[in-house]
């Protein structure tokens, strides 16, 4: 099981905001287990925190926008789209400002920063958000996003704009390790055509050639185009020249669309966890990114517990004759088939539920369902597993009840269900006492769950 990260040491970058034009200092800091990333306005009186998740987003004209009690941070994706590709899980940033630095409107910066001070590993282990089925998403200007089961994260995006010099383009990320050397340097473009109307709306202060890529598409007269060029501090140019206009040529041909794929990530990072599937997201923007990680994020609540991932092609980290040199149970009392994973905090196991188990017999004859109390037993007795594999002579020892806690039954188990038990301890063990959580599963369905005590003893 992969560990939670976190920055070895902080680090700080400053520059002018893209919309503000304000001088802003961030600095990211390590941050705790079970963080996330958060945001705090250091400038501000009562220096507010805000939960960087995708409900608290108020505003994606142009960027993504948090906002809670009043409080707004701007253009923060480009800063989520590397944390979260470096696989960080929890930072705190401190702002003395109302928005990100834009910097050279890329990621790059952000993730060499996050090389220099280095990453490191935490006690909890990773919260992934493991897609098990399609989540689709349309917009009404042909936007449509899509999120397939996979094993791990990778996005492709394609882009369609009407313009003559920009028109269709395509990237993809097969992985987060690329995100470094395929998508971070990858920078902000807009189309001279948009510029004016941001300017009116108050946008692009900051904005200049060092920092974005812009697109010249529609011939103007000489002197709107050298007024337009004065508005944003740029030297004057030929209006009969179209093409790409920025200080630095472009670094791949596609990087418009690489910089939609570094958009998404850093959106998607608003749902709260790393996941686990493919993206594939057609006409991508702020807006419609935004509908998508929310709905990510009601599915997670909807499947907040969700199943161990469960290959039966894999080979078991313990097969049944391990079991039963670790636990005394035998025939009929033996609950647990296979273990599939473990470590010091938790354990996954495996039930194949048949018709000839023989407490069908009694319960019951014209509709056999496999009784409550059992199910408990066979998730303590994965939790004893877990326990009983860390003592040097396991068979001397055995695991008792002490207490019986929470118990919920959500639905049947009946022949031909395969029940996988997720059981994790609750506190550390001490003085031969462990408490823990189980969960069983039929599928993606949670079937049960309770919470116990038990007692490790010495057999005589």
């Amino acid at each position: 099981m992969q560990k939670q990260l976190t920055l070895k040491e902080q680090f700080t970058v400053q520059g002018k905001g893209l919309h503000t034009g304000q001088f802003i200092t961030a600095t990211f800091m390590p941050a705790p287990e079970n963080h996330g990333y958060k945001i705090q306005r250091i400038d501000l009186a009562e220096q507010p925190v805000i939960e960087c998740i995708a409900e608290n987003v108020s505003d994606t004209q142009r960027g993504t926008v948090l906002l809670k009690d009043g409080v707004k941070v701007s253009t923060i994706e480009h800063a989520m789209a590397a944390l979260y590709a470096s696989r960080i899980d929890n930072c705190l940033i401190q702002l003395d400002g109302p928005e990100m630095p834009i910097l050279d409107g890329s990621a790059l910066i952000f993730v060499k920063e996050i090389e220099r001070v280095g990453i490191v590993e935490q006690n909890a282990n990773k919260d992934y958000y493991i897609v098990k089925h399609k989540i689709e998403i349309k917009g009404e200007n042909g936007e449509h996003l899509l999120l397939l089961p996979d094993e791990e994260f990778s996005a492709t995006t394609m882009i369609a704009f009407q313009s003559k010099i920009l028109a269709s383009q395509f990237a993809t990320l097969n992985h987060v390790s690329e995100f470094a050397t395929e998508v971070a340097s990858a920078r902000t473009f807009v189309f001279v055509r948009e510029i004016e109307p941001l300017l009116g709306a108050g946008l692009i202060k900051g904005g200049d050639l060092d920092n974005a890529i812009v697109i010249y598409e529609n011939e103007l007269p000489q002197e709107r185009y050298d007024a337009l060029a004065d508005q944003i501090g740029i030297p004057h140019r030929d209006a009969t020249q179209l093409g790409y206009i920025q200080n630095r040529p472009l670094t791949w041909p596609n990087e418009t669309a690489r910089h939609k794929l570094l958009d998404i990530i850093g959106d998607l990072a608003l749902v709260g966890k790393p996941i686990k599937g493919r993206v594939i997201a057609t006409k991508p923007g702020h807006t419609i990114n935004n509908k998508f990680a929310r709905e990510i994020r009601r599915d997670i609540r909807k499947h907040e517990v969700q199943c161990p991932n469960y290959d039966p092609n894999a080979e078991p980290v313990m097969d049944v004759n391990r079991i039963r040199q670790l636990l005394p149970h035998r025939y009929p009392m033996q609950l647990v088939d296979k273990i599939i994973a473990i470590d010091e905090n938790y354990i996954v196991g495996v039930k194949n539920v048949t018709s000839n188990e023989p407490f069908f017999m009694g319960h019951f004859p014209q509709e056999p369902v496999m009784p409550g109390v059992l199910l408990i037993e066979a998730m303590a007795q994965a939790g004893g597993l877990l326990v009983l594999n860390t003592l040097e002579e396991p068979e001397r020892w055995s695991t008792y009840f002490m207490k019986i806690d929470n118990v919920k039954f959500r639905r049947k188990v009946v022949p031909g269900d395969t029940l996988i038990f997720k059981v994790k301890l609750l506190a550390p063990v001490r003085r031969g006492i462990s408490s823990m959580k189980g969960l069983i599963f039929v599928g993606d369905n949670l079937v049960a769950e309770a919470e116990f005590t038990a007692q490790i003893i010495k057999n005589k």
